[in-house]
């Protein structure tokens, strides 16, 4: 019995779900092409940020202006220069390179939180080649006069922003701490959003007792934090018109199954990659097709879904009945 492990994500077609996500393992592409062997579906690359791009836009507009206060007709004078190669630029050359390397589907990813100049990059993406868009959207709302309605218009705000500027499908990757995720999830897919990446994972600022200072800390994620994107896209699935990818915590082919099940048209890994290498992408690959097989799917579009809470013989589990359930059941043998 053969199994097709194909999927669709953002209007692409993937011959498997496994993405490999944003990562340092992303960056170039000899690295890009290893994963592309090892069975990766698709890549995506890592994030140009919008501070990136402000600043080099300002540094550019300064290093014109540069003299002109002087005379006003001085400007006349100076030779048109070739701009030095930076980060924008590198990064649609990489956008480009991979596009001629590699046959899969590449995803460049544009980080931001504010609506401005620097989405123009979202055209720039597509036009350098880039199948899709991923907005990664990292914002603390920190201010005390920021109200939740806010925060959330500015989600959509942005996105609008994005959308407007390309043709190529963009992906939301977004936090989780909304307090109506449901209907943040539809808000942004009306917006023009073509798909969802649950969740983004913040790295977490840490205080360091020698030093007595506060340092940004980055820790991998494990298997036991893929539960929070499980449930959401368990509860989503089939009531939105969106591909939704899951990200963050996926290392096994467990969890890879266990996400594909609730509803995930892909699965994203970065963690298990840095810590396992490209070649771990073939060996989760093995293992669905093994159990699948086992269980008679004859396709990833076959299983998708089946355990979503549309679908599932306990649509409850994913609420509030099964959190009371499983306070009621914890024992220990201290208590």
């Amino acid at each position: 019995m053969s199994v097709d492990l194909r999927t669709r994500y953002l209007g692409l077609e993937l011959r498997n779900p496994i993405v490999a996500s944003a990562s340092p393992l992303t960056a170039t592409v000899d690295s890009l092409r290893r994963l592309e062997d090892a069975g990766a579906g698709a890549v995506v690359l890592p994030s140009l940020f919008e501070e990136q791009i402000e600043h080099e836009e300002m540094a550019t507009h300064d290093l014109m202006l540069s003299g002109s206060e002087v005379s006003p007709e001085a400007r006349g004078f100076f030779p048109e220069m070739a701009p030095a190669a930076n980060a924008t630029d590198k990064y649609l050359q990489l956008i480009t390179d991979a596009k001629k390397a590699l046959k899969v589907p590449v995803i460049a990813s544009l980080n931001g939180y504010t609506t401005g100049g620097w989405t123009h990059y979202a055209r720039q993406f597509e036009m350098a080649g880039a199948d899709a868009v991923e907005l990664n959207v990292y914002f603390l709302a920190t201010d005390l006069a920021d109200t939740s309605a806010a925060v959330e218009q500015r989600y959509v705000d942005l996105v609008a922003s994005v959308c407007a500027e390309t043709r190529a499908p963009v992906a939301v990757k977004i936090a989780p701490y909304f307090s109506a995720m449901a209907n943040m999830a539809q808000r942004l897919v009306g917006t023009g959003a073509s798909g969802l990446v649950l969740f983004n994972r913040f790295v977490q600022p840490d205080i360091m007792l020698e030093e007595l200072e506060v340092a940004s800390h980055l820790v991998l994620s494990t298997s036991d934090e893929l539960r929070l994107a499980l449930r959401w896209i368990a509860i989503l699935h089939g009531r939105i018109e969106a591909s939704m990818a899951a990200t963050g915590g996926a290392h096994t082919t467990a969890d890879v199954l266990k996400l594909l099940l609730a509803g995930a048209d892909c699965v994203m890994l970065a963690s298990s990659l840095l810590q396992k290498g490209p070649g771990h992408i073939a060996a989760l690959l093995e293992g669905i097709e093994a159990w699948m097989k086992d269980r008679e799917y004859s396709s990833v579009r076959q299983m998708k879904g089946s355990l979503s809470q549309l679908s599932c013989p306990n649509p409850a589990a994913f609420e509030r009945s099964n959190y009371m359930k499983a306070l009621r059941s914890y024992s220990s043998p201290f208590a």
